[in-house]
């Protein structure tokens, strides 16, 4: 697949606000640990025990999971579908909220898979690879809710919300595939570009 994730495109959509706690309460952690590691090991070698329940411990067959989240590759897939009922009842507004957020939702997750790639690079390659295969995944996904929220505003006769996004989409996606052609063709029938492109046959003629 030839979808590019090294550079990202900056999306300005927000986060839904549980995706938003998430992501906040992660990084404050990460923040608040690293430079008070060796304090708090002090304060806990001092400590008296404090009675409390014990955490049962996760079974190793079935690791803590995100599905029910919304961040995560099914909980993005979900607002797509809900994007895609509302469309069919023609509530535009929440369709493009809702398409909005799963494209937010399928970047950060490709940039994150982007990292882990790079982070195993030439340490495991087995886990590299599949961090890669999720960050193009992501990405093709991402830029699926991108198409289908400029159409959507196409809908709303808001061209120039949907003009971006197809031009994004034709950066990420090339015009030579599926998605990058389908983008340029919207821009002709918008009358933002004059000249139409029309794919090469995959085979060339005889």
């Amino acid at each position: 697949m030839s979808t590019s994730f090294a550079n990202p495109l900056p999306f300005q959509s927000a986060l839904p606000a549980a995706v938003v706690s998430l992501v906040s309460a992660a990084w404050l952690s990460l923040g608040a640990i690293a430079p008070n590691a060796a304090s708090a090991q002090q304060l806990l070698a001092q400590s008296q025990p404090v009675a409390s329940p014990q955490a049962q411990p996760l079974e190793p067959t079935k690791p803590n999971s995100l599905e029910s989240s919304v961040f995560s590759i099914s909980g993005g897939q979900r607002l797509m579908s809900e994007s895609m009922t509302a469309i069919s009842q023609q509530n535009y507004d929440q369709a493009v909220t809702k398409l909005q957020d799963a494209r937010q939702v399928f970047n950060q997750l490709s940039n994150f898979y982007q990292e882990l790639t790079t982070s195993f690079s030439g340490i495991d390659n087995r886990i590299s690879d599949s961090h890669r295969r999720k960050a193009l995944q992501t990405a093709q996904l991402r830029d699926e809710a991108t198409y289908q929220l400029a159409v959507v505003y196409r809908a709303k006769n808001q061209p120039e919300l949907a003009v971006p996004l197809l031009i994004q989409l034709i950066r990420s996606q090339a015009p030579t595939r599926d998605l990058g052609s389908q983008a340029y063709q919207q821009l002709f029938e918008l009358g933002f570009v004059d000249a139409q492109f029309v794919r090469p046959n995959a085979a060339a003629p005889k």
